[in-house]
C-alpha cells in the first residue's frame, strides 16, 4: 500500500496549463544580468528549442541546414516542371525516329539523312502551352503543386529564421563558434546547456536540469512510439495470403500514426507536451475509444483520397533518385540497409538519432554477413549457370563493339548489353564465396554485440532459415525499402481503417497507463523514466527489485538494457536510487562471474588474432575489447554441432564478457604517469562553461589542449559503446540462463542490499570512471550514413532522415 502510495507521490499530475509554467508562478520576475539581456528565458516551448539544438549541431550548423532548405524547394520545383515537360513538351514519334524529319536549309548528306537531334524532337514553346492548357488534369495538378510549393516556402523562411536563432543561442549562450561547431560532441553542447540552466535559467519548472530531462524533451514522442512497438500495439504485423506474417512499416504510415496520436489537430496532446488531460481518467475510456476510432477513420479516408497524388509523386521521385544508381550500380539494390521497423524495435528508450545511428553502422558490417551466410544450392546452381550463359552473349556483343563500333547503332543493342549486365550482377549476389566459414551462431553473436536486442528463440539456432527471415524484417533489402515506400500510399489507407481502428481501446489505455507528468518536463511514456520498479522484467537481473506485472514489463529486457545505455553514454548522470541499485548490483554479478571466467589478459592478449578471425579490418581497442570476447576460443561451441555443445561450458560467453567488464573497470585509475594528463582532461571537460581559457600544463598551448580533449572525447565514446556492447552480451546470457535453467543451477544471486549504507563505495562509482580508457587504446571504428527521420523538429509547423553522427568530430 506505502508502495503505491509513494509511486503516485513520485508521478502525481500538476495542474495543466497552456504554457510551460508551473502553477502559481505565471507572473514570475526572472532577473536578468544587464550584461546578459538575451530573450533565452522562460522558453515556451522546450521540446522544440531543445530539438532544434540538437539537430542544429547534428546537421552541422546554419550554412548547412539552410542550403538543405533551399536546394529542397529547388528539388520539388525540378520535379514538377521537368516531368511536366517530359509528358508534354517531347515529341516521342521524332526521338524514338518513328517519324521523318523535315531538316530545314541544305540538302543533308547521305550519312545525315536520318540523324536526329534534341532540338528536333523538342516542340516549340508555343505549341507546349497549348498541349499543357488543353489539358484540365495537368492544370489541376500544376495548381495542387504551387500551392503546395506556396506553403514550403514559407516554412522554409520560418525555418531559416528559427535556425538563425538557434546560431544566435550556440553564439551567444553556449560560446560556441560556428566554425568550431564540428569539434563539439553533443554530450559536450548538452552539458553546456545543463550550466547555462543554473545561471539563466530557460525553465523555471527546475532550476537544475538534468541529462535525462533534455533527451526527455527531445524524444518525447519517440519515447512513446518505440514503448508501442516493443508492447506490440502498433499494427504493423500483417498477415498475407500465401505469404504468412510481414511486417509493413514506411515513413507515411509513421507519420500518420505520429498525426493521430501526437501532433495532429485531433491528437491525444493538448500541446506538445502535455496530454489532454480526459485522456487520463478511465470512466469515459469507451467514448475517447469511439473518437478516437472516429479520428483514424477519417485520416484513411484522407489517405484513400489523397493515394493517388501521393502515389504518383512516390513513383516520380523515387525514378529521380534511384534511376542513375540502378544503371550505374546494378548491385545496389541487392545491399541491405536497417529498416525503419527495425531502427524502431531496436532502439533504446531515450536514445537519440546519432546514438542509435551509430550502433546501427557498427552492426552493418556483421549483419551483411550473416545474411549473406545463407545461400541456396539450388539457386546457387540456376545463377551460375544463368551468369555463364549471360556473361556468353555479354562478351561477344562487347567484343564486336570493340571491332567495329557502328554495331552500336543496330536497335536495341545498348538495352540488350545493359540488360545482360544487370542480370550477371544480379546472379552473382546468389553465388556464395567459396572461402566462407558456415557459423551462424557466432556472426549472430557479432550482430547481438551492436544491436542489444533479439528474440529468444534466436538463441541456439541461429542457422534456421526462420531465424534468417525474421533477421530479415530487421535487416531488409533496399529493394524491398523502395518497393514498401512505393506501395505505401495504397497500403497505408487500409492499415489506417481496419487494424488500427480496432486497437482504439487499447490504445486508449496504455497512454492513461503508461503517462506520467515529470516537473519541469511535462507528460512522457512512463517507460521513458526507466524505471526498474515499475518496468522491470525479473527475468532481466532485476528479480525482487521490480513490482511490474507482466503487462507493465518492457519486453525482451528494454528497460535494463535502455538503462544501462543511457548510464553509459551519459557518465555524469545520476541515477535514481532504484537505478543505482539495479547497476550496483550488475556490477556485482559481473565482479563474481569474472572470478570463474578466463584471464582477462589471456583475452585481451589474442585480441588482434580474434579480430582477424571476425575480418575487422580495424584493430582499435574498443574493437580488441569486443574481438576478445566474441572470437575467444571458448566461444567456439557455436560453431561445434549441438549434439557435442554439451562439452562446452554454458557460462563461457557470460564469464568471458565477465572479465573484460573486470578488466575495464579495474582500469579505472590511469598510472601515475598519465594522472596528470587524465585530470587535466577531465578539467577541460567538467571545468566552468564561460572562463577565459584552460591550460593543461605550463608546456601545453590551448590549441594542444583542445587536440587532446577531441581526442580523449572521441576515445572515451568507442570505449562507451565497446562496454555497453559487452554489457548486452553478459545480460543476454544471464538471461538465457535463467530462462533455460531451473533455479538450483543458476549460479547463487548476489544478495540484494540496502545501497544508501553500507555499500562499497567502488561499486557505487559513477560510470564515467569506467569509461576511461586503457593507455594502449587507440582511435578508430567507422560508421555508415543512413537517413533518420526528423519530423518532431517542425510538427509545430508540419513535418520531415537526419544524417547520423556520434560526434561529427569523433566519429
Amino acid at each position: 500500500m506505502m508502495a503505491g502510495f509513494e509511486t503516485h507521490q513520485e508521478y502525481q499530475r500538476i495542474e495543466d496549463y497552456d504554457e510551460d509554467t508551473p502553477p502559481g508562478e505565471e507572473d514570475l520576475l526572472i532577473h536578468v544580468p544587464e550584461s546578459r539581456g538575451d530573450p533565452w528565458h522562460h522558453i515556451k516551448n522546450l521540446d522544440n528549442f531543445f530539438t532544434r539544438i540538437y539537430h542544429f549541431h547534428q546537421k552541422n550548423g546554419f550554412a548547412c541546414m539552410v542550403l538543405s532548405e533551399i536546394f529542397e524547394l529547388v528539388q520539388f520545383l525540378f520535379v514538377v516542371t521537368f516531368t511536366t515537360f517530359l509528358f508534354n513538351c517531347v515529341e516521342y514519334d521524332v526521338l524514338f525516329a518513328n517519324r521523318a524529319v523535315n531538316h530545314t536549309g541544305q540538302t543533308p548528306g547521305p550519312l545525315d539523312r536520318n540523324k536526329v537531334t534534341i532540338p528536333d524532337a523538342i516542340l516549340p514553346g508555343e505549341q507546349c502551352i497549348e498541349r499543357i492548357q488543353g489539358n484540365s488534369w495537368i492544370i489541376f495538378l500544376l495548381i495542387m503543386a504551387a500551392i503546395f510549393w506556396v506553403y514550403r516556402l514559407v516554412k522554409v523562411i520560418w525555418n531559416v529564421l528559427s535556425y538563425w536563432e538557434i546560431r544566435q543561442f550556440y553564439i551567444k549562450a553556449l560560446k560556441i563558434q560556428m566554425d568550431e561547431l564540428c569539434n563539439f560532441t553533443w554530450q559536450e553542447v548538452q552539458g553546456r546547456l545543463i550550466l547555462l540552466q543554473r545561471e539563466h535559467p530557460m525553465c523555471v519548472q527546475k532550476r537544475e536540469l538534468s541529462e535525462l530531462d533534455i533527451y526527455h524533451r527531445i524524444l518525447r514522442f519517440k519515447n512513446y512510439t518505440v514503448a508501442m512497438i516493443n508492447k506490440s500495439l502498433l499494427p504493423v504485423k500483417l498477415h498475407v495470403p500465401f505469404m504468412g506474417e510481414m511486417i509493413f512499416v514506411t515513413q507515411g504510415l509513421k507519420y500518420n500514426f505520429e498525426l493521430i496520436l501526437f501532433w495532429g489537430p485531433l491528437s491525444l496532446f493538448q500541446n506538445k507536451w502535455s496530454l489532454h488531460p480526459k485522456y487520463k481518467r478511465a470512466a469515459n475510456r469507451q467514448d475517447l475509444a469511439r473518437q478516437l476510432s472516429r479520428v483514424i477513420l477519417l485520416t484513411g479516408l484522407v489517405n484513400l483520397l489523397l493515394c493517388p497524388f501521393v502515389l504518383v509523386w512516390q513513383v516520380l521521385y523515387a525514378f529521380f533518385s534511384y534511376a542513375e544508381v540502378i544503371k550505374r550500380e546494378p548491385g545496389s539494390l541487392g545491399a541491405r540497409r536497417w529498416s525503419l521497423y527495425g531502427r524502431l524495435y531496436l532502439r533504446h528508450f531515450n536514445e537519440l538519432d546519432h546514438e542509435l545511428q551509430g550502433r546501427m553502422g557498427r552492426s552493418y558490417k556483421p549483419a551483411a554477413k550473416y545474411m549473406n551466410a545463407f545461400v541456396s544450392p539450388l539457386l546457387a546452381v540456376l545463377a551460375k549457370n544463368v551468369a555463364f550463359f549471360s556473361g556468353s552473349v555479354l562478351a561477344v556483343l562487347i567484343a564486336l563493339t570493340v571491332y567495329d563500333e557502328d554495331v552500336l547503332t543496330v536497335q536495341h543493342i545498348l538495352t540488350a548489353i545493359t540488360i545482360l549486365g544487370v542480370v550477371i550482377t544480379i546472379t552473382r549476389s546468389f553465388i556464395p564465396d567459396d572461402h566462407m566459414v558456415w557459423c551462424p551462431e557466432q556472426l549472430m553473436q557479432c550482430v547481438l554485440a551492436h544491436i542489444h536486442y533479439m528474440p529468444d528463440h534466436w538463441k541456439g539456432h541461429a542457422n534456421k532459415s526462420e531465424t534468417r527471415d525474421e533477421m530479415a524484417q530487421l535487416f531488409q533489402y533496399k529493394a524491398v525499402f523502395i518497393l514498401e515506400e512505393l506501395l505505401s500510399p495504397i497500403i497505408t489507407p487500409f492499415i489506417l481503417i481496419f487494424p488500427l481502428r480496432s486497437k482504439s481501446l487499447e490504445i486508449i489505455d496504455f497512454f492513461r497507463n503508461f503517462t506520467v507528468d515529470v516537473a519541469g518536463v511535462g507528460d512522457i511514456c512512463s517507460f521513458a523514466q526507466m524505471d526498474i520498479r515499475r518496468h522491470g522484467n525479473p527475468q532481466w537481473m532485476s528479480e525482487g527489485q521490480t513490482e511490474a506485472s507482466v503487462y507493465q514489463q518492457a519486453e525482451n529486457g528494454k528497460t535494463e538494457l535502455s538503462l544501462m545505455h543511457f548510464t553509459i553514454k551519459n557518465p555524469r548522470w545520476q541515477p535514481p536510487q532504484e537505478s543505482s541499485v539495479f547497476i550496483s548490483h550488475l556490477k556485482e554479478k559481473v565482479q563474481q562471474d569474472a572470478q570463474t571466467g578466463p584471464s582477462p589478459h589471456l583475452l585481451l592478449s589474442e585480441a588482434p588474432l580474434c579480430t582477424s578471425l571476425l575480418s575487422n579490418q580495424s584493430a582499435t581497442g574498443p574493437d580488441n575489447l569486443l574481438a576478445s570476447v566474441l572470437a575467444h576460443p571458448v566461444l567456439t561451441a557455436s560453431c561445434v554441432p549441438a549434439r557435442n555443445r554439451r562439452f562446452i561450458p554454458q557460462n563461457s560467453a557470460a564469464s568471458a564478457a565477465a572479465s573484460v567488464l573486470a578488466s575495464l573497470s579495474s582500469s579505472q585509475q590511469p598510472p601515475a604517469g598519465h594522472r596528470s594528463r587524465s585530470h587535466a582532461l577531465r578539467q577541460t571537460h567538467d571545468g566552468p562553461m564561460y572562463s577565459s581559457g584552460h591550460t593543461l600544463g605550463d608546456s601545453m598551448s590551448a590549441r594542444d589542449s583542445m587536440i587532446l580533449s577531441q581526442s580523449y572525447s572521441a576515445l572515451a565514446s568507442e570505449f562507451a559503446s565497446a562496454e555497453m556492447s559487452l554489457h548486452a552480451i553478459y545480460m543476454h546470457e544471464v538471461h538465457q540462463q535463467k530462462t533455460q535453467h531451473a533455479p538450483g543451477q543458476l549460479h547463487t544471486s548476489v544478495p540484494m542490499r540496502d545501497m544508501s549504507a553500507n555499500s562499497d563505495p567502488q561499486i557505487l562509482s559513477t560510470q564515467t570512471d569506467s569509461l576511461v580508457p586503457p593507455a594502449s587504446g587507440r582511435l578508430g571504428g567507422w560508421a555508415e550514413e543512413e537517413e533518420a527521420d526528423e519530423e518532431e523538429i517542425n510538427n509545430s509547423s508540419s513535418s520531415s532522415p537526419v544524417p547520423d553522427q556520434t560526434s561529427r568530430g569523433s566519429s
